[in-house]
């Protein structure tokens, strides 16, 4: 069965709606944009690695760039993030994530963390893409465009440490 006319090309023709096509993509930019939130808003963790203590309060968590001199014991591996997906970066982000390792720590009683280090986390990102076509009797154009961005949290990693107290 062939197309036969105008009216039936027109009959078959998928009409072009602008509505439809801006709540298909703004559908799609909403599940990419939950999506990012979910993976930013990863809690801290911890490994561990040795004997867990009675928790204290982070206030008195004590934190090292090096090993301390005094004896100390190791209790765990801990990660942390900022969880900031469009927050600023930067010290801020860092002191973020110093506060999340100095609370995993002070709940297995650690009173140290000895910092490893600080890196740039990709947690996702968004993109989206629009596009058009036309068709006449005897040609068919289409255009498309799209782009993306990425996002990032800042993450820390330290070993949480318990250090003897001085003179016992």
């Amino acid at each position: 069965m062939g197309v036969r006319n105008q009216q039936d090309v027109e009959a078959l023709r998928v009409p072009d709606s602008p509505g439809v096509v801006r709540t298909w993509m703004r559908s799609i930019l909403g599940v990419q944009i939950l999506a990012a939130f979910l993976a930013a808003c990863a809690p801290s963790t911890h490994v561990l690695v040795g004997r867990a203590r009675p928790p204290i309060t982070p206030d008195q968590v004590t934190i090292y760039s090096h090993p301390p001199a005094t004896p100390f014991e190791e209790i765990a591996t801990l990660d942390a993030s900022s969880k900031s997906v469009f927050g600023t970066g930067g010290q801020k982000s860092v002191d973020k994530v110093i506060e999340r390792l100095k609370i995993e720590a002070a709940k297995l009683g650690a009173n140290g963390v000895i910092l490893e280090g600080f890196s740039d986390a990709e947690t996702g990102s968004i993109g989206t893409g629009v596009g058009s076509d036309s068709y006449g009797n005897h040609s068919a154009v289409g255009v498309g465009v799209g782009g993306s961005f990425a996002i990032y949290k800042k993450t820390g990693r330290g070993d949480a440490i318990y250090v003897q107290p001085a003179g016992r």
